[in-house]
């Protein structure tokens, strides 16, 4: 079992980050990153998900068209920004990811599972963003998930094919105490929870 200081980084005392120090974040902390995250269980060993990290200057500027005015700055100054987005071809390595089935590819495949194949890459894709934010959390980096963007000038900027489809936004980096919103009320286990 984890000590109190690790659920205290991973869940309790993390915050969602509105501002970042400019420092940076490397290649080398982003491939760890992936390689906890990768991990995280996924139906069928799907592994929809499908990561931009938007670093550059000329990635930011391609990106600020899709923010929504309160996610402009804090997401143009963040060291990054991950798109977390899923592939509506992810059963195509099925073969490879869930070798023990030979006809896992079958039941996602044909123009009457779309709606299957939708519901099942953005499921596990957004598992696969949480996975991402409690890894970024437990490799020292501090997250700013947000929604507040416009997903088709996303998807045209950055997944033109059309398979690959934008979920959500998330800022990375170390973050700036000063930025933070002070800490929401959690709904209580009551009003949330039954026992069956």
């Amino acid at each position: 079992m984890l000590n109190d200081q690790a659920l205290d980084i991973l869940f309790r005392t993390a915050r969602t980050q509105n501002g970042f120090l400019d420092k940076p974040v490397s290649d080398a902390q982003l491939r760890a990153l992936y390689d906890l995250m990768q991990w995280g269980p996924t139906t069928m060993n799907t592994q929809p998900a499908r990561l931009v990290f938007v670093r550059s200057k000329a990635g930011k500027e391609k990106l600020a068209p899709a923010l929504s005015p309160g996610n402009l700055e804090k997401t143009m100054k963040a060291p990054v920004t991950a798109i977390i987005a899923y592939d509506l071809r992810f059963y195509e390595n099925l073969p490879r990811t869930f070798p023990h089935n030979p006809n896992a590819k079958s039941i996602f495949e044909g123009e009457e599972k779309k709606a299957h194949v939708q519901t099942t890459a953005m499921r596990n894709g957004s598992l696969q963003g949480a996975y991402l934010m409690l890894a970024a959390r437990a490799l020292g980096l501090d997250c700013g998930p947000m929604s507040g963007f416009d997903n088709a000038k996303v998807d045209a900027a950055f997944f033109a094919e059309g398979r690959i489809k934008s979920n959500f936004l998330c800022n990375l980096g170390y973050g700036d105490p000063s930025k933070v919103f002070p800490r929401s009320p959690r709904l209580p286990f009551d009003d949330v929870c039954t026992l069956a």
